[in-house]
């Protein structure tokens, strides 16, 4: 200690002396405050483990083997990616197109006969079935109609199994317009190729027949598993279903939908699975809806009544739905981590007893989750419950034996310390609600001046945008509780300052737990290690020696930092990419900055409360200020901040090209014009693209026409489309949009029933193969039956919509309308039909060209030629 550090001390440095500052000469009760250098140690230590050893595990994939490698019977990641290069290289498979029907569905049942070729004949039968379904359900408010839908399906069954119940393992073969779906689903579908080449080249045994579905319209609002699971001749016996999908491209898949209500399926990932990557956390938010994906495991479980594991790709959103979806952003390993997982999966549940009877087996949820994907832990629902409350409970009585231990060797009446506490215990509520409140403050803050996202393309700013000033609100209030004068030593205040965080989180642990979130289990384990070394202290006298208490407080907080830290920079990972397709009618930083909050609250909250035993601790307040300033200035004014970057992190555009044209009842056109209808697809719309000088003169929202038009007068692709159609923009232009056809609707024939109020309509229509069909009755209408899917007509209103699209066969759709009217006047309009055409497979024509090549290159336009025609009859 310098000489200017010097404390002159009327007693020795004891529990409770007197000491005070020479530089003040201000008398306090307490422990020498620690150097300045402590504070800002404790954060650059965290921050450096957080880099060295939490990042790399989050990113560790396995070494990829090759073929050298094969007699081992392992998954070989060589030939799964010498097939993905096949695979990609067909392009892009829409449905319906030559790429989609022919191209890939020819590749995969090469592939499939080579592997049949040479499976061990003595112990396995294959068989490869090309199914052409058809059929119809209802989902998200419309009828999903489908037609020659191909699924390419194999069944592998041991000669000697008796067993009628089949696992289902399933991926998709199909894409989105102009991407090669090379992560979504290729990686999937080339895993599954190889996991079957692995299982029926090899002589290990399983009890259980494996039903592998590569299904062929997932992208097409999951049809082609529908037409699996209530059509095809093996559906029926299929009871467990690992289901693969993907949401991003390059890294580990999650695990993050089980059951449902089934426990040992979780016990059959820990044993299969070699790369452990889950959490129940993950489950919870996606089936809030939060997430804007969904996966045909959803259609297993609705309509096959099905239960098992839904497993997807999540890192690298960013080329997701893309033309930069493609094999050089997915490394060899990535494969080998799927393929290891997989294997280890179908050989685990292809031979559990569990699925001998799967009544027999006990029922419930599961808490789940990876620690740093090294283990797996998992428990029961009821026994989380009961951990949950166990934990808080213990938390509060500690908290109090350890109130009591300090008034008691402070010789201070405990009724006054417990008084004090409750002060210590509002300050900290009041940090708590600061550490979500100004995170919460800085995205509203950038989202008002149009400086949303980011972080985008930049996720070191959520450090300073979210994470500082979340750690300043948690710190400020006790940084300035402990300049008042307090009746113990600094020491002392110190802990009780840690005890009040330790209370705010276990009241928190309790409500979570009773309103029924699994997810609580965060909370929880946070607080086992803060119980811990506090149950440790209060056993031996480190409690009452200074800050001696604090030493095994850090040590044991290794493990709650890295399991947080590592949590939540998952979720930021995956969800941050999905930001730029959330739409723009919500503030996308709301929810980064609440969930990075939470990240720091939860992470550092125990350790930053710690810098308050430096005696420059207001210099580590002023430094998250600083930089939380500093990064709000480079979001608003600087490159840096702009979200978007070429390839890597690309603003999505989707638009179509559009021609309507309205018919009135005596077939006379009253409209007929031609534009481009943008649906864009995060917060900051069209605002990059005017700023960047696309031509967008004309450009208008699509509020009036939604006023006046049924769906708008536009031909919405699908239901996303419609969710969004109110906060879509549309773009005249003079000359007519150029389409290869036009969809024919032909009225083949009118019945006025002889006895009743009804009227039928029968209608051919001949249209490409993504169609919507819209109808609207008149307000004195109803429609009575129709040859479309007749539940739908008792729990939706008008306006209708029926999507139908066609795989392999393109007959024109034939369909009937009955309509019911109380005064039988059936000469007048009855009722509105608009149909929505969708020409995917070509670019348009020349004008359409020039604008989608003036969009920036950080974009990326998602297109093609539409047309609506709308009738009334």
């Amino acid at each position: 200690m310098g000489d200017k550090d010097k404390l002159i001390l009327d007693e020795p440095v004891e529990e409770g002396v007197r000491t005070y500052s020479k530089k003040h000469g201000k008398k306090h009760k307490g422990y020498l405050q620690l150097p300045w250098y402590f504070a800002g140690g404790i954060v650059l230590f965290w921050g450096l483990l957080f880099i060295a050893v939490v990042k790399p595990l989050f990113y560790r994939l396995p070494e990829p083997l090759t073929v050298e490698d094969a007699s081992k019977g392992v998954f070989i990641a060589e030939r799964a990616q010498a097939n993905l290069y096949d695979f990609e290289a067909i392009g892009t498979k829409v449905v319906g197109s030559d790429g989609n029907e022919h191209k890939t569905v020819q590749f995969l049942l090469k592939e499939l006969n080579l592997i049949k070729d040479n499976i061990q004949e003595d112990l396995f039968d294959m068989e490869i079935d090309l199914q052409h379904a058809y059929g119809a359900y209802v989902k998200w408010n419309l009828v999903n109609m489908y037609q020659g839908i191909q699924n390419v399906v194999v069944k592998l069954t041991p000669k000697a199994s008796t067993s009628e119940n089949y696992i289902l393992v399933n991926s998709h073969f199909d894409s989105q317009p102009t991407s090669p779906s090379t992560g979504d689903d290729g990686h999937m579908v080339v895993s599954i190729l190889e996991v079957l080449r692995v299982i029926s080249s090899s002589r290990v045994p399983f009890e259980h027949p494996i039903i592998f579905l590569i299904n062929g319209s997932e992208e097409n609002s999951l049809q082609a598993s529908h037409g699996f699971i209530a059509y095809h001749k093996w559906a029926k016996n299929c009871k467990v279903v690992i289901n693969l999908d993907a949401a991003g491209s390059g890294g580990r898949e999650l695990m993050f939908q089980s059951g449902p209500n089934y426990p040992w399926l979780v016990k059959i990932y820990k044993e299969g699975a070699k790369h452990y990557f889950s959490t129940t956390m993950a489950e919870e938010i996606f089936q809030t809806g939060l997430v804007p994906s969904y996966t045909d495991f959803d259609i297993f479980v609705e309509y096959g009544n099905l239960i098992g594991l839904d497993i997807g790709q999540c890192i690298n959103g960013f080329v997701y739905h893309t033309k930069y979806d493609r094999i050089d952003v997915i490394p060899r390993a990535a494969l080998q981590n799927t393929g290891d997982n997989l294997l280890g999966l179908v050989r685990t549940l292809s031979n559990a007893t569990e699925l001998r009877d799967i009544s027999a087996n006990p029922t419930g949820n599961t808490i789940f989750f990876d620690v740093l994907g090294l283990y797996l832990i998992s428990y029961s629902a009821d026994v989380g419950v009961k951990l949950n409350y166990a934990v808080a409970a213990a938390t509060i009585v500690l908290i109090y034996l350890s109130v009591l231990r300090i008034a008691e060797k402070s010789n201070v009446d405990s009724e006054q310390i417990q008084g004090n506490f409750i002060l210590v215990l509002v300050v900290q509520i009041i940090a708590f609600v600061l550490a979500l409140a100004l995170p919460l403050l800085v995205a509203y803050g950038l989202d008002k001046y149009g400086f949303s996202l980011s972080y985008f393309a930049t996720p070191s700013l959520l450090v300073g945008l979210y994470v500082c000033p979340s750690l300043l609100g948690l710190t400020l209030p006790s940084y300035i509780y402990l300049k008042l004068k307090n009746t113990v030593s600094f020491a002392q205040q110190v802990q009780l300052i840690l005890h009040g965080h330790a209370a705010v989180v276990a009241i928190l642990c309790i409500a979570i737990n009773y309103y029924g979130l699994r997810t609580t289990y965060v909370i929880t384990w946070t607080l086992v290690f803060y119980v811990i070394p506090l149950a440790f202290n209060l056993i031996t006298t480190l409690h009452d020696r200074g800050y001696s208490w604090t030493g095994i407080l850090k040590v044991i907080q290794v493990a709650p930092f890295m399991y947080n830290s590592y949590l939540f920079y998952c979720f930021i990972v995956i969800l941050t990419p999905m930001m730029g397709r959330f739409g723009v009618d919500t503030n996308p930083d709301l929810i980064i900055g609440a969930l990075t909050a939470l990240g720091a609250i939860l992470s550092m909250g125990f350790l930053i409360l710690l810098v308050n035993m430096s005696r420059r601790s207001g210099l580590v307040l002023f430094g998250l200020l600083a930089v939380a300033a500093a990064s709000v200035y480079i979001a608003s004014s600087t490159d840096i901040g702009f979200p978007y970057r070429p390839k890597t992190n690309v603003q999505r555009v989707p638009y179509l090209q559009v021609r309507r044209v309205f018919y009135e009842y005596d077939g006379t056109v009253s409209k007929d014009e031609s534009g481009y209808l943008f649906n864009f697809q995060d917060r900051r719309g069209v605002t990059p693209l005017l700023e960047s000088n696309v031509d967008l003169t004309g450009l208008v929202n699509m509020t009036s026409d939604c006023a006046k038009y049924m769906m708008c007068g536009m031909p919405l692709y699908d239901h996303r489309w419609v969710e969004a159609m109110e906060y879509t923009m549309w773009l005249p232009r003079k000359n007519p949009v150029w389409t290869p056809a036009e969809p024919i609707l032909t009225l083949l024939n009118k019945t006025v029933q002889a006895e009743g109020n009804t009227v039928r309509f029968e209608f051919e229509l001949q249209s490409p193969d993504h169609t919507s069909i819209f109808i609207q009755p008149n307000e004195d209408v109803t429609v009575s039956s129709w040859s479309f899917l007749a539940e739908y007509l008792t729990t939706n209103s008008p306006p209708y919509h029926i999507y139908y699209s066609f795989g392999i066969d393109d007959t024109p759709l034939r369909f009937y309308i009955e309509l019911k009217k109380s005064n039988r006047d059936f000469t007048v309009p009855l009722f509105q039909l608009g149909v929505s055409a969708q020409y995917m497979h070509v670019d348009g024509d020349e004008e359409s060209i020039i604008l989608a090549n003036s969009i920036p290159d950080y974009a990326v336009s998602i297109q093609w030629p539409a047309m609506y025609k709308k009738y009334i009859f």
